[in-house]
């Protein structure tokens, strides 16, 4: 698969005429297949049901407002995106098919655990753009996730030192204990940096092969100035949407918007996606959230909020793809697309924990003489 999808050639879309009969007909298979799921015991009724109650709960006004700051936050970001990708392979794409790859790959880790939407995104760009490989791509999303490793550690740094008791933890005796522990604390200093030497011996070689086929994916970052206009502006304006979106639905449960309740949701938002392997980090998501809100608002209307938030944005991202999918690949071209995509992730996710296992296993054969 990972052959296919990096010779694969940029999808042709459709007639409008003949896509728009494709669009119709999936609306009706669609249709037959809710029967047949409430047929066999599935209760599509009954979450649909919950979908509309929650939605309900608050003004058309919130939803639609929250509606579009999602849409931007998406075409913000799939237009970073498009920057690291036209800067490394000039005239390879254009902005749509990375626009729809994209928002395909935010609609999946809907419903996919452990983000396998984003590798489907990765192997997406794989087949849309002329002349990229897989490692390319991978260092590029290296560089896409630059700004969001800052903030997010930002985020972290305020939860745990400027809000008191946040996720519970305080630093009192726990500082104590450090202070009062010196010779503990430099031997697990040592073994830190021990493990790190460990581990670069042992990854090295790889890191070198990959990196000589991937640093072309990288290339924006020797261009400081095409970095911050091409790749950073669009970023942090599609980060400012994604906090418009937690104000706006934050508001419609009126629940207090300050500083600190939107970074405490948005830390704990970031929590659950690292800590969750469900899909859309259902469950965890209002977990955190709940929590991280605690001193705000009740835990009922907490997690009120967050599953409302959750299930009319992914509601807005899966139409969102699939609009997206439908005009700029043709429905037959892009389902297929998609759908090699998924298949590829899996076998590159496999695959990269099999060479890692190789990595490990040559570091531990001796070298010859």
């Amino acid at each position: 698969m990972s052959e296919a999808v990096t010779a694969a050639e940029p999808v042709e879309p459709e007639s409008k005429r003949r896509r728009t009969v494709k669009i119709v007909s999936w609306i009706i298979g669609l249709v037959l297949l809710l029967g047949i799921l409430n047929l066999v015991g599935i209760d599509v009724r009954g979450w649909l049901s919950e979908l509309w109650d929650t939605v309900t709960e608050i003004s058309v006004g919130y939803i639609v407002l929250g509606c579009l700051f999602q849409g931007l936050q998406t075409v913000l970001t799939a237009l970073g995106w498009y920057g690291i990708l036209r800067y490394a392979y000039p005239r390879g794409v254009t902005f749509m098919p990375v626009l729809a790859s994209y928002a395909a790959g935010v609609a999946l880790n809907n419903f996919l655990p452990a983000n396998i939407g984003t590798f489907v995104t990765l192997l997406m760009y794989v087949a849309v753009v002329r002349g990229s490989t897989f490692p390319g791509v991978l260092a590029g999303y290296v560089v896409q996730k630059i700004f969001y490793f800052i903030i997010g550690t930002f985020i972290y740094i305020y939860l745990f030192w400027a809000v008191a008791g946040s996720f519970d933890f305080q630093f009192g005796n726990e500082r104590d204990a450090v202070t009062n522990h010196p010779v503990l604390i430099l031997g697990i200093v040592l073994g830190a940096l021990f493990l790190l030497v460990l581990l670069a011996r042992i990854f090295w070689g790889w890191v070198k092969k990959m990196w000589a086929r991937a640093k072309q994916g990288a290339a924006i970052l020797g261009d400081l100035r095409s970095y911050v206009r091409l790749v950073l502006i669009p970023q942090v304006g599609g980060y400012a949407a994604k906090v418009m979106v937690i104000v706006v639905f934050l508001a419609a449960y009126k629940i207090p918007v300050t500083f600190g309740s939107v970074m405490s949701v948005l830390g704990s938002n970031q929590l659950a996606n690292i800590l969750s392997f469900t899909p859309g980090g259902v469950g965890v998501n209002q977990a955190f959230n709940s929590f991280a809100l605690d001193s705000y608002t009740s835990s009922t209307t907490a997690t009120a909020y967050s599953i409302s938030q959750q299930l009319i944005t992914t509601a807005f991202n899966v139409g969102f793809a699939v609009i997206l999918i439908c005009f700029v690949f043709g429905w037959s071209g892009g389902s297929q697309l998609v759908r090699e995509s998924y298949s590829g992730a899996k076998e590159k996710a496999g695959e990269m924990r099999s060479k890692r296992g190789d990595a490990v296993g040559e570091a531990d054969e001796p070298e010859s003489a």
